[in-house]
């Protein structure tokens, strides 16, 4: 009995790791010296599901904005467009604005903004869904 409860125990904790750890991005092909996540990540959802990653992140002296599509979304979505930013406080709209059709992830162009408040901003535009989302501030 306690060795099938440590076996409950340790399977718990592997899939609590597997779902709470932080995702890593693919590597920034505009920074190869590599980009930093900053601030938390923000979701896209279409009612109760997630279908994206919306991250923020500084490296090579700039701010980056960055979308990630879900597996289980994109897999039944094959037609959409993503885009990326970077919102500084006070602007009208996001810089480094950078677009692509049916990729599953997108970076924005670098702004040079790592001595502003800024948030990373990605949305999804697709014939049956359209949002999008910015992270939370860092100065």
């Amino acid at each position: 009995m306690q060795r099938r409860i440590g076996a409950a125990v340790l399977a718990a904790a592997a899939i609590t790791m597997t779902f709470t750890g932080s995702a890593q991005a693919e590597t920034n092909p505009s920074c190869p010296s590599g980009v930093t996540q900053i601030g938390a990540t923000k979701y896209l959802k279409s009612g109760s599901t997630t279908i994206a990653s919306v991250k923020q992140f500084k490296g090579c002296d700039k701010n980056w904005g960055y979308v990630y599509v879900w597996d289980s979304w994109r897999a039944n979505h094959r037609t959409y467009r993503l885009y990326a930013g970077v919102q500084v406080r006070g602007a009208e709209f996001p810089s480094g604005y950078n677009s692509v059709e049916n990729k599953q992830e997108l970076w924005s162009y670098g702004t040079d903004t790592l001595d502003k408040c800024t948030k990373g901003y990605g949305s999804i535009v697709a014939s049956s869904y359209s949002d999008g989302a910015e992270t939370e501030e860092r100065c």
